[in-house]
């Protein structure tokens, strides 16, 4: 899809407001989309990197590759994976990452749609270790607004660096789609 098609979707037809109209300068980087609550914030999101010009990458579980869908995931960015290997994860991303001229992968801290405990932090163990930055992007299903947020180098320190990312989503007061499905370490 062109960037301006997408745009238009996300713009005119889903009345969402884009608060960036370019891409992050750096050609990888993980993108975390905050709150996760519905398969539409993958739609939003999606338009939303496609009309800066920008192709999304997302992890889904290798199960959905069957064909014909295994074949329009990968067309729209996907990379499968096996959750049962936790540890694979990591380092087939980061493969992936290293043999990409540009990669921006998108991923939903709180590894669901449904609520959560505990956000996950493989995010930071990828940004570590392929050493790219993360933007705290998020969708506001309140204001309808989106953004790929405020850039991030990741410290030693993985639950430190989680809370400072939550305050953050805290103090934006973000909405979910779905009400009581964000929830913080502090909560």
């Amino acid at each position: 899809m062109k960037p301006a098609t997408a745009h238009k979707i996300l713009t005119r037809w889903m009345h969402w407001t884009p608060l960036e109209s370019q891409l992050p300068p750096e050609p990888k980087l993980i993108l975390l989309g905050v709150p996760h609550s519905s398969i539409w914030d993958f739609v939003v999101a999606w338009l939303f990197y496609r009309s800066l010009g920008g192709k999304p990458r997302v992890m889904i579980k290798k199960e959905f590759f069957f064909w014909p869908l295994g074949a329009l995931l990968r067309s729209l960015g996907a990379i499968p994976v096996d959750r049962k290997k936790p540890v694979g994860i990591t380092r087939q991303v980061i493969d992936a990452m290293e043999k990409s001229e540009q990669f921006a992968l998108c991923i939903a801290p709180e590894g669901t749609r449904k609520q959560v405990k505990r956000w996950k932090t493989g995010f930071h163990t990828i940004a570590k270790a392929a050493g790219v930055p993360v933007y705290v992007g998020y969708f506001d299903w309140g204001k309808k607004e989106i953004s790929y947020g405020w850039r991030m180098e990741c410290s030693d320190d993985a639950m430190a660096d989680l809370r400072k990312i939550q305050q953050y989503y805290k103090e934006k007061g973000v909405q979910p789609k779905h009400p009581g499905c964000l929830a913080y370490l502090d909560d």
